[in-house]
């Protein structure tokens, strides 16, 4: 069993994690003004990943001078992972980019956090079922998201088709890190993906965005914020929490990502403070406490 202390620190990094990723939002949609979204990617992941090769270093000089025991799995083993969790990473944010062109921010919200529900349900078939406070804290989760980014109801557009299939794979990406965050280093890893994503992202640009890179001085400061936090920080921090959380849990927690997002648009682009807010983060917030009712193993 975890500790309350294991327990406040793991659940606090993954609250980071989602306020980054909220007013990331914000970030990302002030730089897709100047850049396209395939450039847009291909940039922060790539600053992502070059601001984590300074500590890869540091760390490696440390483990060496302290002779600590090679990694459990081959450097192979470790780039395939780093690979399919890269790939996954760049296909759901690339749906959810590409489908936001043709749907609205809210019903892109909703329908990405969905991630909250597919994630336990996916557990159950993979032999790490959740218990009933973490469906009761996914449901709670669930009606706060449906009031923060639906409130008078869901009207499909053709865009919701591809934020749906993005939270399948948003979901998949949630539970990579669960299983193999643990057997891999968290910068090696972090590292991999983002290189992964970045290369990925860049030859999407090349295919689909005429000029694809123009615009990049003008959305400086949204890459910066992009790459330096929401990616190098938000995803390393995800992998680090991750190894000690049952990933239903991490996905209420994550899914909170939405809530600071509106937060952001208060704080930062003026937006009313409404009272759908208030009551949609009321109810997430119940969902994260519900989700700790009852005493959960480590992951």
């Amino acid at each position: 069993m975890r500790s309350l202390k294991a327990m406040a620190q793991t659940d606090g990094l993954l609250l980071l994690v989602a306020i980054i990723w909220g007013f990331a939002f914000v970030a990302q949609r002030n730089g897709m003004e100047a850049i396209g979204p395939f450039a847009f990617g291909a940039a922060r992941f790539a600053l992502g990943a070059l601001s984590l090769i300074p500590l890869l270093i540091l760390q490696r000089k440390r483990e060496a001078r302290k002779g600590v025991p090679s990694p459990r799995l081959s450097f192979r083993q470790r780039s395939l992972w780093a690979l399919g969790a890269g790939t996954v990473l760049f296909v759901a944010a690339s749906l959810q980019q590409v489908g936001l062109v043709h749907t609205t921010a809210g019903n892109a919200g909703f329908i990405t956090c969905l991630y909250v529900v597919l994630v336990p349900l996916a557990g159950r078939f993979l032999g790490r079922p959740a218990g009933f406070h973490i469906w009761l804290g996914a449901g709670l989760a669930l009606g706060g998201l449906y009031i923060l980014s639906i409130g008078t109801g869901l009207k499909l557009a053709p865009g919701d088709s591809l934020e749906l299939l993005g939270a399948f794979f948003w979901t998949l990406h949630i539970l990579i890190i669960a299983h193999v965050g643990a057997r891999i280093d968290t910068l090696e890893l972090s590292i991999g993906q983002f290189a992964t994503c970045a290369t990925l992202s860049f030859f999407a640009a090349l295919a689909r965005e005429p000029h694809a890179f123009r615009g990049l001085p003008a959305a400086g400061l949204p890459i910066l914020y992009g790459g330096l936090l929401s990616v190098g920080v938000a995803y390393t921090l995800q992998i680090v929490a991750q190894r000690r959380a049952h990933p239903a849990h991490a996905s209420i927690i994550l899914s909170m990502e939405a809530l600071f997002a509106a937060v952001g648009g208060v704080l930062l682009l003026h937006e009313p403070l409404s009272l759908r807010l208030i009551l949609g983060g009321g109810l997430m917030l119940a969902g994260m406490a519900a989700s700790q009712l009852a005493p959960k193993k480590a992951a």
